[in-house]
C-alpha cells in the first residue's frame, strides 16, 4: 500500500490567534462585569440594612426620656463653642431650639451660655441674639453668659442678650467689628503669563473674585455693606448692654479686651465661671446640659448617602474600565 505524506494531508484550517485572544477577553470582561454588578446589589443591600437599623436607632434614641431634664430644680447650661456658621455645632439650627427646651423646662431656674468661641456668621450670630431676646422676654427667666477663653465678634454679638455676662480676668472680650477677607493674584498671574478668563453678565458679577482687579467702586461697595453690618453690630451691642457700657472711640473698633478691662468698660459684669454663676446667682448648684449634639446615629445617617454615592461611582467606574 503506497503511503500517503503528511504534507498531502489537507491541513484543518485553524482561527487566528487574535481571535482567539479577542474571545477571551470578552468572555473575562463579561465575567467581571456580572461579579460587579453582584458586589454591587450586595453592597446596596446591605447599606439599606444598615441605614434602616441607624433610623431604627435614632427613633428610639429620641424617644427615650431623659430623666436629667425633668422638672427638679436645676441650672440649664448650652454651650457654645467654636466657629458660629450654618451647619456647625453653633449654629442658629442647633443653639435656638437648645435654648428653647431649656427655658421651656419647668425644673431650670436659669440659662447659661457657656461660651468660648472667636465668632462667626454675623447672620448666625443675629439669628441666635433675636431668639434670646424674644425668649427672655417670654419666659420670664434670667440669661447668663460665662465666657472661657474668648467671646469675640459674632460670639459677643450672642453674649450682649443676657442678663450678665461673667468672664475670666484673662478672657478675651469684643472684637465688634466685620470683616471680609479674601486674596488677589492678579499681579502674579501677570507675572507668570497667565491670563484669566472671566465671562459674566453684569458688571459686577465677578465682584470678589480673586483673579481679577477690584474697581475702587466694587472697594467702596464693599465697605458700605461692612459698615452697615458694623453699625447693626454696635446697636445689639448698646441695646444689650444699655447703661453700662462706658464708650470710647476705640470700643467698636474690632479691639479685643482682656476680661478684667471689659468689665472697667461695661462689656462684661462680673468675674466667675458656670459653677459659680450656678451656687451663686441662680442658688441651684444642679448643672443640667441642653446642649444639641449629633450622637453616633445622627453622623452614621448623615454619612449614609456620601458613602451609597461614593460606592456607586466606584461601581460605575469599576465597570467602565471592563469595557
Amino acid at each position: 500500500m503506497p503511503d500517503i505524506s503528511d504534507d498531502l494531508i489537507p491541513a484543518t484550517p485553524r482561527k487566528p490567534d487574535w481571535e482567539r485572544a479577542m474571545l477571551e477577553k470578552v468572555a473575562m470582561a463579561s465575567i467581571r462585569e456580572q461579579q460587579a454588578n453582584r458586589r454591587w446589589k450586595t453592597f446596596v443591600r446591605m447599606a439599606w440594612l444598615l441605614f434602616f437599623a441607624v433610623l431604627a436607632w435614632m427613633f428610639f434614641q429620641r424617644g427615650a426620656p431623659d430623666a436629667a431634664k425633668m422638672t427638679s430644680p436645676h441650672t440649664a447650661v448650652i454651650e457654645i463653642r467654636g466657629d458660629i456658621a450654618d451647619g456647625a455645632d453653633s449654629s442658629a439650627a442647633n443653639i435656638v431650639p437648645a435654648v428653647k427646651r431649656a427655658f421651656e423646662d419647668a425644673g431650670s431656674r436659669a440659662v447659661v451660655l457657656s461660651i468660648n468661641s472667636g465668632g462667626g456668621s454675623p447672620v448666625q450670630a443675629g439669628i441666635i441674639n433675636d431668639e434670646l431676646m424674644r425668649m427672655k422676654a417670654h419666659y420670664k427667666k434670667p440669661l447668663y453668659a460665662v465666657v472661657g477663653d474668648s467671646c469675640a465678634s459674632g460670639a459677643y454679638y450672642i453674649a450682649v442678650a443676657a442678663d450678665q455676662i461673667f468672664v475670666d480676668k484673662a478672657s478675651l472680650i469684643g472684637s465688634v467689628g466685620v470683616l471680609m477677607d479674601g486674596f488677589g493674584f492678579t499681579g502674579t498671574m501677570e507675572k507668570l503669563g497667565v491670563e484669566r478668563r472671566l465671562i459674566a453678565a453684569g458688571n459686577n458679577k465677578g465682584f470678589m473674585d480673586p483673579f481679577s482687579p477690584m474697581s475702587e467702586t466694587q472697594r467702596v461697595h464693599a465697605q458700605t455693606m461692612l459698615d452697615q453690618i458694623h453699625q447693626q453690630f454696635i446697636q445689639v451691642v448698646r441695646t444689650g448692654r444699655g447703661t453700662r457700657l462706658k464708650e470710647t472711640p476705640e470700643m467698636f473698633s474690632g479691639l479685643v479686651w482682656t476680661g478684667q478691662q471689659a468689665i472697667q468698660m461695661g462689656l462684661a459684669d462680673k468675674l466667675g465661671g458656670t459653677d459659680y454663676v450656678a451656687r451663686e446667682v441662680v442658688k441651684q448648684e444642679r448643672l443640667v446640659d441642653y446642649t444639641q449634639r449629633e450622637n453616633v446615629a445622627e453622623k452614621l445617617a448623615k454619612r449614609f448617602g456620601a458613602a451609597v454615592g461614593d460606592g456607586a461611582m466606584r461601581a460605575m467606574h469599576a465597570t467602565s474600565a471592563l469595557r
